[in-house]
């Protein structure tokens, strides 16, 4: 069984998002956050190629932070909502996130995560993506202005939080729970396993 934690090298999460740091600290990772500088991210995402411009947002926001720690190895992510040809980013204020409600409302829309490894010394970088697909039932009118009354949404991408209240507007999840929270372990554990065995084993 390989090992895929990070035993002697300093890990940065590349993003401000606590449940990513939740994610990766149940994992059983040690690490510190620094956010990478304001990028506009609608910039980078193109609905013809989601997963390679999500992955090349996510090495983006790595690499930026990697300049500075050039011998850390830090770990970008960015995620998206996606229903037919439209993108759902994190919302502008409080009627573009009850817009995106009604847009989700009664549909199933895919949550996509863009995951990056990057360390500068090693001139090592590597990226995956996640799918998962969500069901929400038909939402009311008054379960969104009731769900909006708290500041749950903001930041949010889709505007809406799958571990917090927005748990009542969904009625099933296919593929992996925790990439809707905002980071998929399965696929962040490949990616660590790949540093592991290509980087760190031959320096030893």
């Amino acid at each position: 069984m390989i090992d895929w934690q990070i035993q002697n090298r300093r890990v940065i999460l590349a993003s401000g998002s606590p449940r990513r740091k939740m994610i990766l600290e149940q994992m059983g990772l040690t690490i510190t956050v620094e956010k990478p500088h304001l990028i506009n991210e609608e910039e980078y995402i193109t609905i013809d190629d989601l997963d390679g411009s999500i992955q090349k947002l996510a090495l983006l926001k790595a690499s930026e932070v990697a300049k500075s720690n050039p011998d850390a190895l830090v770990i970008g992510a960015d995620t998206i909502v996606v229903r037919g040809k439209r993108v759902l980013g994190k919302p502008t204020g409080i009627d573009d996130a009850r817009e995106m409600l009604r847009f989700l409302s009664g549909t199933v829309h895919t949550v996509m995560t863009g995951v990056a490894l990057r360390c500068e010394s090693l001139n090592f970088a590597k990226t995956t993506v996640e799918s998962t697909d969500v069901y929400f039932r038909d939402i009311q009118e008054c379960e969104i202005d009731h769900y909006l009354s708290n500041d749950e949404y903001v930041d949010k991408a889709g505007s809406y939080a799958v571990q917090g209240r927005a748990m009542i507007f969904i009625d099933k999840i296919a593929g992996c729970y925790y990439n809707v929270v905002g980071l998929p372990v399965s696929g962040t554990i490949n990616l660590l396993k790949t540093f592991v065995v290509r980087k760190e084993s031959a320096n030893v």
